[in-house]
């Protein structure tokens, strides 16, 4: 029998995630077919309990839905508890269990791709949503010295640094612009950017979510963003003279580690690259 798995999102007509999981499960000759599933809020409930079918193996959940999808599953793995947000789901039996690998695919693409170790080191996390809450925790599990969490609603940001201030004493939440936020971007060790500013085809296209002339040449540039490859926010950094790591390392660790989950088969990572960076390459062409 052919096995289902898929991305649960809105939109996702420029998701990449079909391109190297499938890429991944036919490596191992897998009869399993990967789907971009577009789902409408009022749609999640439905879809997801669809997952709980001998048919489906699993699936990726992207934005809007790692936080709202919890309501919907029998179980949530520990870390992505912590977290409070699931980015995989793994059917087992007739029940659905979330995790998050978002987490491990920041923090190894920090590492691999950045040479970056967050140990003893001072964050601005710019956002409050899915991915800046895995970014979060996955740093302060990492033991950063101090973290300052930047949100345009400056409750989620308070909200968020009170989760991790058991771990790092030093955090504390500010607007998402003005002379604070300028002040810490000019004098951190990493600028981790986690909300959608200047994504291809989201509402704040083209835009960068700081100021020019505000980054370090000493500093850490992460975006998690994707596409476009090299962001607004990337280019800032460039231009700066910081070091800088894009989006898409992440999603394919994230990724990785999701198969992993679902096979149990050491995931193909060097196979994965390829064919996020062809799919990536070909959503560049097109537009």
């Amino acid at each position: 029998m052919t096995l289902l798995a898929g991305i649960l999102g809105f939109p996702l007509a420029h998701s990449i995630s079909p391109a190297f999981q499938q890429a991944a499960f036919d490596f191992y000759s897998l009869p399993i077919r990967y789907h971009a599933w577009p789902t409408r809020p009022d749609e999640l409930e439905g879809k997801v309990s669809t997952l709980r079918g001998a048919s489906y193996l699993g699936a990726n959940v992207t934005v809007p839905y790692k936080e709202q999808v919890r309501a919907y599953l029998d179980d949530i793995d520990p870390w992505a508890r912590s977290i409070g947000a699931v980015n995989t789901i793994a059917r087992e039996g007739d029940r659905l269990l979330g995790y998050n690998t978002d987490a491990y695919g920041f923090l190894r693409s920090l590492k691999d791709e950045g040479a970056f170790d967050p140990q003893g080191k001072n964050v601005v996390l710019l956002g409050a949503g899915g991915a800046a809450r895995a970014a979060c925790h996955a740093l302060a599990s990492a033991g950063v010295a101090s973290m300052i969490v930047a949100n345009r609603t400056l409750e989620r940001a308070s909200a968020l640094a009170d989760e991790i201030r058991d771990s790092v004493a030093d955090v504390y939440a500010i607007p998402m612009s003005g002379d604070r936020l300028r002040r810490a971007c000019a004098s951190t060790d990493l600028i981790v950017n986690s909300t959608s500013v200047g994504m291809r085809h989201g509402a704040a296209e083209g835009l960068s979510p700081l100021e020019d002339s505000i980054i370090s040449p000493e500093t850490l540039v992460y975006d998690v963003v994707y596409n476009p490859p090299d962001t607004p926010l990337l280019k800032q950094a460039t231009k700066a003279g910081a070091r800088t790591v894009g989006g898409l390392p992440m999603l394919i660790y994230q990724g990785a580690a999701a198969f992993e989950r679902w096979t149990s088969k050491e995931a193909p990572i060097d196979l994965m690259f390829r064919a996020g960076e062809r799919a990536l390459a070909s959503l560049v062409e097109a537009d």
